[in-house]
């Protein structure tokens, strides 16, 4: 009988050398008895003790093992532990969607009395919970201009600064920030960076690596890759997890499935597969999207042109599965565009094997006002652009044949 605390032997631990595909093969993989070749599902909610002490001692974390899923999972656990292998953090902790790991991982370090400090150019959730949300529990912001470390400065001046936040490359518009910068900025402030890496990826930048203390992903968009199921991580160190974070997830519950994370598990395996594929793609595609009528401008993490061309150079190992670029003709263009594309399909998520487009503007960032879109970077004309794994030569046609209409 496999019984709860019990981790029987796999294969070792993957020795830090190793690449990260073979990292995201063997990483973290616990067997059972059984000696199953691909990682089992643990579909449960609670695990059974052999005596009422065991079960004590358990709960008083004098015993290892698991006690409750809601606390942790086998399965669960794996996940947790390939996907901290590739990220090269000490800890990690799966949530059930990426905002679940966005607001974890603030409501985790900050209190009332706290400051933070986030660039403007942020995910419509991500800068509700700063701005609207942290305030209901007495903690203040200050939004900059990424790009500009100045700011960041200024602002990080302000007293009880403990958080700075921020996502690279930023959703819509792909403009990227300095981290390692940025990092030192927040350190010598006092106060602890956390990154939302979705856009580029572990694969393709490494956070914590260039200063970051705290990582947080969307595992729904490129780790999943296939539009399945939602899931979130949260990644830093061993004691910043134990002592900050972990209590505030065991108590609140944002957890995530045992069978997403089997699923996220088993999708980190091709993951390296897919991205390379999908990036490739990206690059190509952006370049021929300068050459069609109606499309005014493209923004691609990769083309020496971006304009944080010299920032990439320096923290991104790839480019990226995005692309931004604007159609003649505002909202009415953009949404005629949209609807006379046959291969691409218009829906608001990314980092999917198909291709998908969105209108940020009625989308994503729909609650920033005007004005707000405006100073962004983001127009009526607007897209982005999720890039699958379709032939590159039936994407540029779609594309072109979408921009008759402009």
């Amino acid at each position: 009988m496999l019984d709860s605390k019990a981790q029987p032997p796999g294969p070792p631990a993957p020795d830090a050398h190793l690449h990260p595909e073979t990292r995201l093969v063997h990483g973290g993989i616990l067997r059972s008895q059984f000696g199953e070749t691909s990682e089992a599902l643990f579909l449960t909610q609670g695990f059974v003790y052999d005596r009422a002490e065991t079960c004590e001692a358990r709960f008083k974390n004098e015993d290892p093992g698991y006690q409750y899923t809601r606390y942790g999972n086998p399965t669960i656990s794996m996940f947790e532990d390939r996907l901290a292998m590739l990220e090269g953090a000490e800890a990690c902790r799966a949530v059930a969607t990426g905002m679940a790991a966005v607001n974890g991982a603030l409501m985790g370090l900050v209190k009332a009395g706290d400051h933070v400090v986030a660039p403007r150019a942020m995910f419509g959730s991500c800068r509700w919970i700063i701005e609207e949300m942290l305030p209901r529990f007495g903690v203040t912001s200050t939004l900059v201009d990424g790009t500009d470390l100045d700011q960041w400065r200024k602002a990080a001046a302000t007293p009880n600064t403990t958080v700075f936040f921020l996502e690279t490359p930023c959703n819509p518009t792909l403009e990227v920030l300095d981290i390692a910068a940025i990092a030192a900025i927040a350190h010598e402030a006092g106060a602890l960076l956390i990154v939302d890496n979705v856009f580029a990826t572990p694969l393709y930048q490494r956070p914590l690596a260039l200063g970051a203390d705290v990582v947080v992903y969307s595992a729904t968009k490129h780790i999943d890759g296939q539009g399945r199921c939602m899931g979130g991580a949260i990644l830093a160190s061993k004691a910043l997890i134990e002592e900050r974070i972990q209590l505030y997830l065991r108590m609140t519950g944002p957890s995530i499935s045992p069978f997403n994370a089997w699923v996220l598990l088993k999708s980190l395996e091709l993951m390296p597969v897919r991205i390379a594929r999908q990036a490739e793609t990206a690059g190509r595609l952006a370049d021929a999207m300068l050459g069609i009528p109606g499309v005014t401008k493209v923004i691609y993490p990769g083309r020496e042109d971006h304009p944080q061309a010299d920032v990439i150079a320096r923290q991104m190992s790839g480019p990226s599965t995005l692309i931004a670029f604007e159609v003649t003709g505002g909202k009415d263009g953009a949404f005629r565009f949209q609807n006379a594309l046959t291969l691409v399909s218009i829906s608001n998520n990314l980092g999917d094997v198909k291709s998908l487009i969105t209108h940020p503007a009625t989308t994503t960032h729909s609650r920033f006002k005007p004005e707000e879109r405006a100073a962004l970077g983001i127009t009526d004309g607007t897209l982005r652009l999720s890039v699958g794994l379709e032939h590159i030569d039936d994407l540029v046609a779609d594309l072109k044949q979408a921009a008759a209409v402009l």
